[in-house]
């Protein structure tokens, strides 16, 4: 891991579509979610289905497909014979560059012009194709060498690793408390409900309830109760207290 202010990430493949860029971060984010489990075809179409349009990603299985077929072609993933999609070593490092700097952008959106957070992740697809180097180590010194995205993310080479007891939230048990450590930024409906819920990173939650028969969470966050599906508690990482 690089040092913390030092990278040696390399500027993204000008012959690498920005649509393909778009699906190397996607992937990226799914292995984070799993903890490096690669994801498959479905479960790609799963995660873009709740993708702005704006975004145009595609959210079909045949959509999908194609363009996995062709991100193969261009030496950038492998797909294994149970269906599982893995980064070759230049996919690899060409998404971790990229994640970079979309999520410099983020940043840069929240930090520095304070735009709505359920707003951030699609502005960032649009910015982080026009970010040189140059722009990047500026951004970085400007921003302050952040660690994280403002959704709680590690950026990559920043160095930042989250506490080693992180865990999902629907593992809390009901009575247990927790802090947020990053919450998911791709669907800007979810996004924005957390936001109003104060479910975001640095927030103390307590878990009042696990209901699996209604398929929600409860929690009190100052004072109120919120609820969220058991879907997207998975999706929430928190550290225990």
């Amino acid at each position: 891991m690089p040092a913390r202010g030092k990278t040696a990430l390399k500027p993204a493949d000008a012959e690498v579509s920005a649509l393909a860029q778009n699906y190397l971060i996607t992937l990226y984010m799914l292995r984070e979610e799993s903890s490096g489990a690669s994801p498959t075809i479905t479960r790609v179409a799963e995660q873009l289905a709740s993708s702005p349009s704006t975004e145009h990603l595609g959210t079909s299985l045949a959509s999908v497909a194609g363009m996995i077929r062709r991100m193969k072609r261009d030496g950038l993933v492998e797909v294994k014979g149970n269906k599982e999609i893995v980064f070759t070593s230049r996919g690899h490092e060409l998404a971790v560059a990229v994640m970079r700097r979309h999520q410099l952008a983020e940043r840069l959106l929240v930090d520095m012009l304070q735009m709505p957070l359920h707003q951030v992740h699609a502005e960032a697809h649009r910015l982080e194709h026009a970010i040189s180097p140059e722009l990047e180590r500026r951004l970085v010194e400007r921003l302050g060498n952040p660690a994280t995205c403002p959704f709680g993310h590690p950026i990559p080479g920043s160095g930042y690793e989250p506490p080693p007891d992180s865990q999902p939230l629907g593992k809390v048990k009901p009575g247990k408390e927790a802090t947020v450590e990053r919450i998911p930024e791709d669907d800007p409906r979810l996004v924005q409900y957390l936001v109003e819920s104060k479910v975001v990173r640095g927030q103390r939650v307590k878990v009042v309830e696990a209901a699996p028969y209604k398929g929600t969470m409860t929690l009190e966050v100052e004072g109120k109760e919120v609820v969220i599906g058991l879907q997207v508690a998975p999706r929430i990482m928190v550290n225990p207290l």
